[in-house]
């Protein structure tokens, strides 16, 4: 999940459309006959199958249609990348594969499409799609909007120049520094929040770019002098920039700076879809399944034992 803000805009009437659009009246239920049978081959664990009695909780419109379709917002590895580059309609990461095991798990195919990140909840709102995902925190602002399915937790990271030659360790060593983000990402509001708390007489510089890989490539020039992004989305780069540049380690705060959970986004009227997903994912939970995928994303100490809905701390 990565930790990036998503704009609000039109709350409540876009609400009362994307509700009226949805027929969120339509309930679960139904002779587990009815149900079709989905199978996806998951890379690291295999296939994943349908659950009958856990795919009779989804909503009926939902459940008849067989399909949902998923926004998010590439790349954003580990959780979500393209499968080949250059192209935007294939899709490869931990949140892609744990999204599409839960789908099949509830006996629905899951279409997902790339869409500009700062449109991802006004989509939702608008009902252009059924659901978000890509590495999102489950925050309270948010849950204006959407309802989070949380499936792990993690925070912030900070990529350093190779060496450390600054000697960076927590946040508090981020004042005075120039600090690369991700545009209208919750990094930038929480450093720009924390820099006026916390940074008297030592301004941290908050730089925006549109892209997280555009920060890496300033900090890799010079440009700035630390990138702040999710901390697991940063490992796998520091792992390919090895020499170039690392990322800090901070015992205080394993997970990272701020660590919420990270969820799946579910239009708010669509609150028994998204409970239907929280039992599918809490079923790849309890059979080793969802273990396998972050394992196989190198996502472990990211895990969760329950998911669970709407958990944000903040």
């Amino acid at each position: 999940m990565r930790i990036r803000s998503l704009a609000l805009l039109g709350v409540t009437s876009a609400l009362l459309a994307a509700t009226a659009a949805c027929g969120s009246s339509s309930s679960a239920g139904g002779s587990a006959d009815e149900i079709k049978p989905v199978s996806v081959t998951i890379d690291g664990v295999g296939a994943v199958e349908t659950d009958k009695a856990l795919a009779a909780k989804v909503p009926a419109d939902v459940r008849g249609r067989g399909t949902v379709t998923v926004a998010t917002n590439a790349p954003y590895q580990p959780f979500i990348d393209f499968k080949v580059e250059g192209r935007t309609d294939e899709f490869v990461g931990l949140d892609h594969d744990l999204f599409q095991a839960a789908s099949a798990r509830l006996g629905l195919k899951a279409t997902f499409s790339q869409q500009p990140f700062d449109g991802l909840v006004p989509g939702l709102q608008a009902a252009k799609y059924d659901a978000i995902a890509g590495g999102i925190t489950d925050k309270k602002e948010r849950q204006q909007v959407a309802t989070f399915v949380d499936y792990s937790a993690s925070g912030t990271g900070f990529l350093v120049a190779a060496g450390n030659p600054l000697g960076v360790k927590t946040v508090a060593d981020l004042c005075g520094r120039t600090v690369a983000v991700q545009k209208a990402s919750n990094q930038a509001k929480n450093l720009a929040t924390y820099a006026k708390e916390s940074c008297a007489g030592r301004p941290l510089q908050v730089k925006e770019y549109p892209e997280n890989p555009q920060a890496v490539q300033a900090l890799i020039a010079g440009n700035v002098q630390v990138v702040a992004a999710t901390r697991v989305n940063l490992v796998d780069t520091a792992g390919a920039l090895a020499g170039k540049a690392e990322l800090v380690a901070d015992p205080s705060s394993p997970n990272g700076w701020l660590a919420s959970p990270n969820g799946f986004g579910f239009l708010k009227a669509n609150k028994e879809l998204a409970e239907a997903y929280r039992a599918a994912v809490q079923s790849l939970i309890d059979d080793g399944t969802y273990g396998k995928i972050l394992a196989h994303w190198k996502q472990t100490p990211i895990a969760v034992e329950k998911a669970t809905i709407d958990q944000a701390i903040d």
